[in-house]
């Protein structure tokens, strides 16, 4: 079984998420990275060659493939779950626990970053929100819990996020 991590750029999928894996025992891995690793180019660098239609490939391909694995913790892209076989594949290979923070502190927690405009809205607190209203129903949907993470340290969050995992492990034991 897998521990999944979704949620927007920026709500803190990465540094929850070595965190969890440390204290469950598990491998982590970043799925940007990953999508990065594969192609030889930053997230950046293959919207700008690809598209936002040739990265979404690529992230769906790299999730599928996480998804065929066990024992990770996984950070998603903030976009997986916009792939309606993702999302199943998720929720039938582990626990999902989507983390959550509003768009002002998303922006703030990016800011900087060389993460490409998904909307029209350029780069901004206006376009986490676009970008949230969109997203939430699918987080929603393949999460077996949500996870404040404004206001909090990493480490609090990874505690919930670790006893929604254990809480999920016991249930699959019966």
């Amino acid at each position: 079984m897998n521990l999944y991590l979704v949620g927007a750029r920026g709500s803190g999928k990465t540094t929850v998420g070595r965190q969890a894996a440390a204290r469950l025992g598990l491998a982590f891995v970043d799925a940007d990275a990953e999508v990065e690793r594969d192609a030889g180019r930053t997230v950046a660098e293959l919207f700008a060659a690809e598209g936002e239609p040739g990265f979404r490939a690529r992230e769906r391909r790299a999730m599928l493939a996480l998804a065929r694995r066990d024992g990770l913790v996984v950070a998603t892209g903030g976009g997986a779950v916009l792939e309606p076989d993702v999302r199943a594949a998720l929720k039938a290979t582990g626990v999902v626990v989507w983390l959550d923070a509003p768009p002002e502190v998303r922006d703030a927690r990016t800011a900087g970053s060389d993460r490409p405009p998904l909307t029209g809205h350029g780069r901004g607190a206006a376009e986490e929100r676009a970008v949230a209203a969109a997203r939430e129903p699918l987080y929603r949907d393949c999460a077996a819990a949500r996870v404040a993470t404004e206001g909090r340290t990493p480490e609090e969050v990874a505690d919930d996020v670790e006893r929604v995992w254990r809480a999920a492990a016991r249930d699959d034991v019966r």
